[in-house]
């Protein structure tokens, strides 16, 4: 889908969190791919975090994120899969107002032809909650390319035709 070149860029505002019992933001890679992705697209990094795989806290970092007037769009990931301790859906579920059903569905869609069938093991999901995006990518560093390069990139830039999720923000409030 093109993006039009007459319209100017406008950037957003976007929050980063990773969900991990196993790494620091030392070791963080998928978060980085996405930190330089989200900046080098011209967009701005305002917050980036890592919290471990437990529900209470990731909802509460949800919240306090949502919260402020200033994040447009949180993006997480890791802990999307289907272990015990992968509960970042269920974080998300927690805070959302409305599902956006089409992201990972079309996640899935996406990695489909790099890693086949395994796909299904995702759980890539994408929420509104109180007039802010929440997008849960799983933790690998393909994943999160595939998330990025594949659906975010152009649906979080304002240029995108025929629509994108930037020239929704205004109305996600609406009652």
């Amino acid at each position: 889908m093109p993006i039009d070149e007459s319209r100017t860029f406008k950037p957003i505002n976007i929050a980063l969190l990773t969900v991990s019992d196993t790494r620091s933001l030392k070791e963080d890679t998928s978060g980085d791919i996405l930190a330089n992705r989200i900046t080098d697209k011209g967009h701005i990094l305002i917050h980036r975090n890592l919290i471990r795989d437990e529900k209470s806290k990731i909802v509460a970092q949800l919240h306090e994120w949502i919260d402020e007037e200033t994040v447009d769009v949180i993006i997480t990931t890791g802990g999307t899969g289907l272990t015990g301790r992968d509960i970042t859906p269920e974080a998300l579920d927690a805070v959302k107002d409305k599902d956006i059903p089409g992201f990972g569905e079309l996640f899935r869609w996406l990695s489909f032809d790099k890693i086949g069938t395994s796909t299904v093991q995702s759980r890539a999901c994408a929420v509104v909650s109180r007039g802010t995006y929440i997008f849960a990518l799983p933790g690998s560093n393909g994943a999160v390319k595939d998330g990025w390069d594949g659906i975010l990139d152009t649906q979080l830039d304002s240029r995108h035709r025929p629509c994108n999720f930037v020239e929704l923000l205004p109305r996600l409030r609406e009652k």
